[in-house]
């Protein structure tokens, strides 16, 4: 088989170590005898580089990073026979453990020599690509903020936990007019999800009944509920089915239009975005085929 391994250089706690890539190099070879690598250089280069794996005849591709880099890696493979493959390497890790795929890199390796083939939905946030999740609402905004503030200053966790404990206190959810499936209802949500696959990441589950292969998406609906109510819900959210409150409500939905006159923020696999007025989303099933590692 020819397969392709596509290597974030500063995914997790690489941070472009020469010696600690080198020695993923020589497991790869260990694990995929003649397999390729190649290092990502810049955003978006994941996705040239899929693209290329796919003109080239390879079978597989194999994203090594975080949610980001895999999205980028799925972007160029969407409707062709090249499947994706992941190993997780960045701190949340959402795609890979939706798909049951270990967190240890040597692990992963092994059992992506016994995965088995899976045909998996895209969903599409105008236009572009996503594997887990889009949305609108308070933790878009958040990313959105942290991204502007990792332009000058420091980032990390620490960073992001005071913007997020800030943005928690200020946000004001807008109105937003949403039409899903010919179904149109007026939302001021604290957060409004289209959830692919179950969860953000680090198995926080924001749609626990979702499914990568069913054709459709989850429309969570998170209330603007009293902060107290938000905070007793919060463990909720690592378990399969409880949810107090009524904190969340969930459609399911292959279509959606979201309006809402003048700037929209949103995120597409937890990468922030800008557009005017209005943001649609759709799912295209099957659209991608993946390797699921077999139990």
């Amino acid at each position: 088989m020819k397969i392709l391994f596509v290597l974030n250089p500063h995914c997790g706690k690489l941070n472009g170590d020469r010696d600690k890539i080198a020695a993923m190099a020589d497991a790869i070879q260990l694990n995929f005898p003649g397999a390729d690598m190649r290092l990502t250089q810049a955003p978006g280069h994941a996705t040239q580089l899929a693209r290329a794996s796919v003109l080239a005849g390879y079978d597989a591709s194999i994203a090594i990073g975080g949610d980001g880099t895999i999205n980028e890696t799925a972007r160029g493979l969407v409707g062709s026979d090249t499947a994706l493959g992941v190993i997780p390497n960045g701190s949340g890790n959402g795609f890979a453990r939706e798909l049951g795929m270990p967190l240890q890199f040597a692990e992963a390796l092994v059992r992506l020599q016994k995965a088995r083939p899976m045909r998996c939905d895209v969903g599409r946030a105008n236009g572009e690509v996503f594997l887990n999740l889009a949305g609108v609402g308070i933790e878009a905004d958040i990313a959105w903020k942290f991204m502007e503030h990792g332009k000058n200053g420091a980032r990390g966790m620490w960073p992001y936990f005071k913007i997020g404990a800030k943005t928690a206190f200020t946000y004001r959810p807008k109105t937003l007019e949403v039409q899903a499936d010919g179904k149109t209802q007026m939302l001021s949500p604290l957060t409004l999800v289209f959830a692919n696959g179950r969860q953000y990441g680090s198995n926080f589950k924001i749609a626990p009944e979702a499914s990568l292969t069913d054709g459709e998406l989850d429309m969570v609906t998170v209330a603007d509920a009293p902060k107290w109510k938000l905070a007793l819900a919060a463990p909720s959210f690592f378990t399969d089915h409880w949810r107090p409150f009524g904190i969340t409500h969930t459609d399911h939905v292959k279509q959606a239009v979201i309006s809402c006159p003048g700037e929209i923020i949103y995120h597409v696999d937890g990468e922030p975005r800008k557009t005017q007025d209005r943001l649609e989303i759709t799912v295209q099933p099957g659209a991608l085929q993946v390797w699921k590692p077999s139990l």
